[in-house]
This record gives C-alpha cells, structure tokens and sequence, in this order.
C-alpha cells in the first residue's frame, strides 16, 4: 500500500515538473530559447533537452529498456544534451521530451518500486539500485532544472510561477518596490564602502 502511494506520488511530481519546464518556453522567440543566458551556456531549451535526456537514460538503461531515442553512449557525452544545434528545431526537442514521458511512465507505471536496476555512471557501492532510487534521483533533477528554467525566464521577460494557471500580470511598479526594499535590507546589513 505504502509503495503504490509512494510511486503515485513521485510520479505525480514528476509530471507536474515536466509540464513547469515545457512551459517556461511558452511565448519566447527562438532566440531566447536557445541562447546562453548564464556565463556556462545555460539555455532553456537545452534544459528541456538535457532532462529528456535524463529521463531516457534512467528510466530506459538503467532497467534495461533503452530508449526508442536515438542517444550517444553514456560513454560520449561531451555536453551536447546541454543545448540545442541549428538543425534541432524547438518542436523535434520537445517532441523527443513528450516521448520520452511515455518510454519514461511505461517503466513506472510497469515495474515495482523495488526493481533492480543498474546506473553505470555512479559509483561504486552506489550503481546497484532501484526504481524507487531511480525515481527519487530524477525527481530531483527534474525539480533543480525546472528551477533554473524559472529563473532564466524570469530573467527574460519576468514571468514566473510553477503553471500557467497560477500566473499573475506582472506588476512593475509593485516588484521595483519590493526589490528596493531587499536592495535596503542588503545595503543596511552589509554596508558598501567607497
């Protein structure tokens, strides 16, 4: 009883992230989709492609069901999950995603939280785990990248939130006082010396 609440549960977050990521795309132009908004290259289009890739691996791999994706050898990767080339458009990146899901829930939803799978890429003792692990682990990853992906579109264009339906007009005026109030807060506890 406790493991199907468990499995439904991780599960349930881990569909509420993928859709958190795919849509901090919504409504940008090409450009801003792609291009390096960090000083490593962080893109959010390339988050979108690296946490397909993510997923792919473990839930496909790790239990030995590989991805129907085409992907390099764990072996190869030299980064290039991390953005996406000129030949990739946003719809075969978020296609690749989308299928991804159903490889990914297949294994969920098939096998139980206690099946062995092996990550050749930990460590020793490490790499013989389970789905629970598994799903645990990119969980996470999924939760760290959807964040970083709120964080470069809020850059972009301020918008923020979890879900479009949570989504509030953005008001100007309201954050350039709130921001001034932390930029006070900051100042008074750390006083700038000339």
């Amino acid at each position: 009883m406790i493991d199907e609440f468990a499995k439904d549960n991780l599960h349930g977050r881990l569909r509420q992230n993928r859709k958190a990521l795919l849509w901090k795309l919504d409504g940008l132009s090409e450009y801003d989709a792609r291009r390096p908004l960090t000083a490593t290259g962080t893109n959010l289009l390339g988050l979108v492609k690296h946490v397909a890739t993510v997923e792919a691996r473990y839930f496909g791999e790790v239990f030995d069901r590989p991805s129907p994706e085409l992907l390099p050898r764990w072996q190869d990767s030299i980064g290039s999950d991390l953005w996406a080339t000129e030949d990739e458009t946003r719809d075969q990146i978020i296609g690749f995603y989308r299928r991804t899901w159903e490889h990914s829930d297949a294994t969920i939803n098939e096998l139980p939280l206690d099946t062995f799978g092996h990550v050749p890429w930990w460590p020793k003792p490490y790499a013989d785990t389970n789905l629970f692990a598994v799903m645990v682990h990119v969980l996470g990853e999924s939760i760290r990248h959807a964040g970083h992906a709120d964080i470069l579109r809020e850059g972009l264009d301020g918008r923020t939130g979890l879900r479009a339906e949570f989504e509030k007009e953005i008001d100007e005026e309201s954050r350039a006082a709130y921001c001034a109030k932390i930029e006070q807060a900051a100042r008074s506890a750390a006083p700038i010396k000339d």
